[in-house]
């Protein structure tokens, strides 16, 4: 069984108790981003692996807030979902961590609908910061500001490598159009892609898309703040928040 963790937020401590396999059963979990690991990633999932489950990630916006944040996620890297298709518990998921950002998406106001993104890679977005700042500041460029911040924007790259591919289930920290902050390039992504489910975290609720599936052709399931959520979209642990979010 795959189960979908909301933002966790630094606190991993309830999700052994939640799923911890049985018998010959096997589980998987998926973190959604927004981590922010206090120790290396490795050290903090430790009780997880030990216990037989397996573990993958993608990143939030959070998780680049505090460069101490994006260095304990580097030795995990393999786990990573992002701009990737990976067979987990014989089903293809595929990740896109990260949330759109204006600077690159859209910077002359363009609407999220009819987006036109200024650069398409990161390695792009770095050259151009980079030929924009002080020669003093340029050897460090990569690693603090701006530069830390963008690591976890979305760039059409990724996007555009995803939907070369095909998967079952997509995971992802923004959500689709479904949700009232949610993105119409995630609706397509998953359309093109032929996904069956979406999973979703970033906003910190877990809403009744259920309206919405005949429109957009797929599930949508918003895992709310360190809630738990299975493959099957049933809610094992619910987020701290659910119920409280008013838009």
């Amino acid at each position: 069984m795959i189960y979908f963790l909301g933002d966790v937020h630094g606190r991993i401590d309830h999700v052994l108790p939640a799923i911890r396999p049985r018998d010959d059963a096997t589980a998987t979990v998926v973190f959604l981003g927004d981590i922010e690991a206090q120790h290396p990633f490795e050290e903090e999932i430790r009780p997880l692996t030990e216990a037989g489950i397996g573990v993958w990630f993608i990143h939030g916006n959070h998780d680049t807030d505090r460069q101490r944040s994006w260095d304990h996620l580097q030795g995990s890297w393999h786990r990573c979902l992002d701009g990737r298709v990976v067979q987990i518990e014989g089903v293809q998921v595929a990740g896109l961590g990260g949330i759109f950002r204006g600077e690159v998406w859209y910077p002359d106001g363009v609407s999220a609908t009819h987006q036109k993104p200024a650069v398409r890679r990161y390695g792009d977005y770095l050259a151009r910061l980079k030929a924009s700042t002080p020669p003093r500041l340029r050897d460090s460029a990569k690693v603090t500001g701006k530069a830390l911040k963008h690591l976890s924007t979305i760039f059409p790259e990724v996007v555009d490598r995803l939907a070369d591919q095909e998967a079952d289930i997509l995971v992802t920290h923004e959500a689709p159009s479904c949700h009232p902050h949610g993105f119409p390039a995630m609706d397509l992504l998953a359309q093109v892609m032929g996904v069956k489910a979406v999973f979703h975290g970033h906003h910190h609720d877990s809403r009744d898309y259920g309206a919405w599936e005949a429109k957009m052709g797929f599930r949508t399931y918003g895992v709310g703040l360190r809630g738990i959520t299975d493959m099957k979209g049933e809610r094992v642990v619910a987020g701290e928040l659910d119920g409280a979010r008013r838009y």
